[in-house]
């Protein structure tokens, strides 16, 4: 069990995924075993055979995993213990004074890269035509077990699933 000390201890973080990772990724993705073609040349069935196989073709072949991880690493990131669970988070902090602090989240399924387009506005809306009374804190957490590297596990029913300040 953590103790308060160290259940609060904030660290920085960067992704940083092997190289043998992303080979192993890159040939699960082209072993995929596809299903035989859709009974209806209209979507009406789901998404066709032949854009799912391009886009994981493209996923093999041309995804540029190293940009990604690069534009991720450009957020100052870190990483705490929350309840027994690695929470990794992004902390942006406004250049501007009297900030008010925003948590945006993402849902399940989902990542962390939904918001990544909204930061830069939220936390410096001068940069983008905006005014510096609208800025924002921004704090982006990864929920847990989306991808999170870590300790994402907890017996069932141990998990908060509320917190008020102090009820540690």
């Amino acid at each position: 069990m953590a103790t308060i000390e160290n259940a609060t201890e904030i660290r920085p973080f960067a992704v940083d995924v092997p190289e043998e990772e992303l080979a192993d990724l890159r040939r699960r993705i082209a072993a995929t075993r596809w299903p035989e073609g859709e009974t209806v040349a209209d979507g009406s069935q789901g998404v066709q055979l032949a854009t799912m196989q391009e886009l994981v073709r493209y996923w093999a072949t041309e995804y540029d995993f190293r940009r990604f991880e690069a534009r991720l690493n450009a957020l100052p990131q870190f990483i705490t213990e929350i309840d027994g669970l690695d929470i990794h988070f992004s902390h942006v902090k406004s250049p501007h004074e009297n900030a008010l602090p925003l948590i945006i989240t993402h849902g399940w399924p989902g990542s962390v890269v939904e918001m990544l387009n909204v930061v830069g506005q939220l936390s410096d809306p001068t940069a983008y035509g905006g005014d510096a009374e609208d800025a924002f804190d921004v704090v982006v957490p990864r929920c847990p077990a989306t991808g999170s590297r870590g300790n994402q596990r907890l017996p069932a029913g141990t998990l908060s699933t509320s917190r008020t300040p102090g009820s540690r």
